[in-house]
């Protein structure tokens, strides 16, 4: 009763497949593939850090990544970068780790083939980290990335 019931399923199942391959959503050739061209816009990104920390986070490098595809295709005029920390720390030490989480990402971009575009780059420290009631805000624990770009490279 149970090698029956398997192979019914079995069947059933293949039934599908091949009863789903004769409406398959897939082209069937190269010119059907209809490519976007790239926008070319203006974004922004974040990169999150863990605490008192600089270096980048597997997804971060993933969201650098993103963001980097997303730049294909365009002239990119510049990028900027400016770090962040919460208020956790000293001020002194705060302002540090913002500067380095600020290197770090610009390096990182560097790598991903933007060497050459101009970077402004800038720390905030701790600087509004804290609610005017006191309250620290852990998500300042991250750089904030902004791409300019100038239209379609040529």
């Amino acid at each position: 009763m149970r090698k029956l019931g398997l192979a019914m399923i079995g069947a059933a199942v293949m039934g599908g497949l091949v009863a789903g391959c004769a409406s398959s959503p897939w082209p069937k050739s190269r010119s059907q593939i209809v490519q976007t061209a790239p926008t070319c816009e203006d974004f922004a990104v974040q990169i999150y850090f863990e605490s008192q920390s600089a270096k980048l986070t597997s997804e971060a490098r993933q969201v650098l990544k993103e963001a980097d595809a997303l730049t294909t295709g365009c002239k990119v005029e510049s990028v900027k970068v400016l770090g962040l920390a919460d208020a956790v720390g000293a001020p002194d030490a705060n302002l540090t780790l913002s500067k380095q989480r600020a290197d770090v990402v610009t390096r990182a971009l560097g790598k991903l083939g933007h060497g050459k575009v101009v970077f402004d780059v800038a720390a905030a420290g701790d600087a509004g980290a804290t609610t005017r009631g006191g309250e620290a805000r852990p998500l300042r624990r991250r750089a904030d990335i902004q791409f300019d770009l100038d239209g379609k490279l040529r």
